[in-house]
């Protein structure tokens, strides 16, 4: 922590970033003496704009989200693009060009996990919908959009792909396609392929929910075909943040009661318990089309997160997770293949995380995909000696798309 520590406090040093930050939060250190010299050094220094950003992110994971976006925004005012060089020195090291969004941690690709100890250096520029987009960015060899789908992103989204329409270098995750990753736009791209199930997903106003509740509306009013238990969670939503499953419409009530917001989505709940009465959830990136595993997890409940499903407290589940991971080509991959296939071709994403599990009849239940899953290698190696060799692969594969990607652009340039 001293060498940050003292990073924090020098003015005008350079960006430290999300990764090196995050870590430490993952390992559950004290970040207070961080903020603390980050907010010392922004008001001393109000142009210091590198402050402004880390001190952001430093708010952002003690949990203090409103002030931590209020500070971004002001780091974004001041400045526009920030660099992190590359962490390793190599003759063909690629210079990639970030297009990152306002916003919390799951607004934008973290990239920086990916390609950190890396060759390649990056330059983030943070646009907003309503600002100017420059004329001149930095150079680069590939270009990458972060931004994440959301109703609030939608307008910068749209704005992006006639900003980078016809642009000079090759583009990773062209904006037009990130905007298919809502939740019921995710399932009007992949109903339909075969050896898929994703449910029915509609948006719905707090109002027709008090009516399904209240017996004003049916459930066939709202989805056609389908039946309780059904999930329901709020527009904009992460990581299980009042996602609830209702078995009844009298479930709706108490559940208005607690949540205040005015949209959700709403779709019928899949039961994908295994045999043995236990759930279980994979994390796959789909790197150019090729699927890697980059998580797995097993728990008693429906509503599987990694941090909640008891891993570190059962070697068994770390076991069954190695187990995974080492015969997942030949495994959970080859029994998708023309799924995941078929999922590449529609989204058309050269980097693309999938949360999933598979059914009883070994289908696969797509839960959610888009481009702003968390995908690290910050596991203790001790508890989870297996996991950093299978990340290892993750990234070696991100950056070689990377590296496709700028040889793409030379070759037609000779």
């Amino acid at each position: 922590m001293n060498d940050l520590l003292l990073q924090a406090a020098t003015p005008h040093a350079p960006l430290i970033g999300v990764a090196p930050l995050m870590r430490r939060a993952f390992m559950h250190e004290d970040l207070a003496p961080l903020g603390e010299a980050l907010m010392a050094r922004a008001q001393a220094f109000p142009d210091d704009a590198h402050a402004w950003l880390d001190f952001s992110t430093v708010l952002q994971l003690k949990g203090e989200r409103e002030m931590a976006l209020a500070v971004q925004a002001q780091a974004i005012e001041l400045q526009q693009h920030y660099s992190l060089p590359a962490q390793q020195a190599s003759g063909n090291g690629l210079r990639v060009l970030v297009i990152n969004g306002p916003g919390d941690l799951m607004s934008n690709t973290p990239i920086e996990f990916l390609v950190e100890q890396s060759d390649v250096s990056l330059e983030l520029l943070y646009l907003t919908a309503d600002m100017a987009f420059p004329e001149l960015v930095p150079d680069h060899d590939v270009l990458l959009v972060g931004v994440a789908e959301s109703d609030a992103s939608q307008p910068l989204l749209a704005r992006l792909a006639a900003y980078l329409e016809g642009w000079p270098r090759p583009v990773i995750n062209p904006p037009q396609q990130i905007a298919h990753t809502s939740r019921d736009g995710l399932f009007a791209q992949l109903h339909d392929v075969p050896g898929v199930v994703m449910p029915r997903t509609v948006r719905l106003e707090r109002a027709q929910l008090a009516a399904l509740a209240n017996g004003e509306l049916t459930l066939g009013d709202l989805l056609p075909g389908d039946d309780f238990p059904l999930i329901v969670r709020p527009l904009g939503s992460h990581a299980g943040h009042d996602l609830e499953k209702m078995d009844k419409a009298s479930d709706l009530l108490a559940y208005l009661d607690r949540v205040d917001a005015e949209r959700f989505y709403m779709a019928r709940f899949v039961d994908y318990r295994s045999s043995d009465g236990q759930f279980r959830k994979y994390r796959i990136v789909l790197v150019d089309g090729l699927p890697y595993i980059c998580h797995f997890a097993v728990s008693s409940h429906w509503m599987i997160h990694y941090l909640n499903a008891g891993m570190d407290e059962s070697v068994a589940k770390r076991e069954e997770e190695a187990q995974v991971m080492a015969n997942f080509e030949q495994q959970f991959a080859q029994r998708h293949a023309e799924a995941l296939r078929a999922i590449d071709a529609r989204m058309a994403m050269p980097y693309l995380g999938i949360d999933c599990a598979e059914t009883p009849d070994g289908q696969l239940l797509v839960f959610e995909a888009d481009n702003a899953m968390i995908v690290h290698a910050m596991d203790a190696e001790q508890m989870y000696p297996y996991k950093r060799p299978v990340m290892q692969k993750v990234f070696e594969a991100f950056r070689a798309m990377l590296g496709r990607a700028a040889s793409s652009w030379q070759s037609d340039l000779a």
